[in-house]
């Protein structure tokens, strides 16, 4: 049975600089994603061309829109890289830079170009959940997404600081206050 073994991080995103290389309906969309999920991200976008709600989107975040074909000069003091053009070759030039130079890429819709890939993510208040199909379905990402945000409670936020807040008071060692959690915890699993 093939197996998922990507690993799962949640990066903070003001402290990083993205690129978006492209001004199309893909780019847009990931560039809405992130937005959504991380609206303190730092992004530079460049391409020859922007969409006007492109534009729009760009003018209520930290969005630099460039006007220019792709060159690897864009790719300075970038962190991660996002490839959307509509032209395979211009793609696969942004992901042979970014690896020359130990740059995360993502080429959108083109798994052997990713070094990474974004998944479906629900957030609800403190509590973030990314789901992964391993490049391999979006669709199915997407209906998931949709199952947790109807499952988890809006008061979510709540219960994480009230678990947090008393986590500070337990005391003993590191193993003692997780089996302290763990036992206070097992209720929210349990079928009723």
């Amino acid at each position: 049975m093939e197996r998922n073994n990507l690993y799962p991080i949640f990066l903070k995103t003001a402290q990083l600089h993205i690129l978006i290389v492209g001004g199309g309906n893909v780019a847009e969309e990931k560039l809405t994603f992130l937005t959504k999920s991380s609206p303190d991200a730092k992004v530079t976008m460049v391409s020859p061309m922007f969409r006007e709600t492109t534009r729009q989107l760009a003018a209520n975040f930290k969005v630099e829109l460039i006007i220019d074909t792709y060159h690897e000069k864009y790719l300075k003091g970038k962190h991660i890289v996002v490839a959307t053009t509509d032209v395979p070759e211009v793609n696969v030039e942004v992901y042979n830079h970014c690896r020359a130079l130990d740059k995360l890429v993502n080429v959108a819709d083109n798994p052997p170009y990713c070094d990474f890939y974004m998944g479906g993510i629900v957030t609800k208040g403190n509590v973030k959940i990314a789901i992964s199909t391993n490049g391999k379905s979006p669709t199915t990402a997407k209906r998931l997404r949709q199952f947790f945000e109807d499952v988890i409670p809006e008061d979510i936020t709540k219960m994480v600081q009230n678990l947090n807040n008393y986590r500070k008071t337990i005391k003993g060692d590191f193993e003692q206050k997780v089996d302290k959690m763990n036992e206070i915890t097992q209720k929210l699993i349990e079928k009723v």
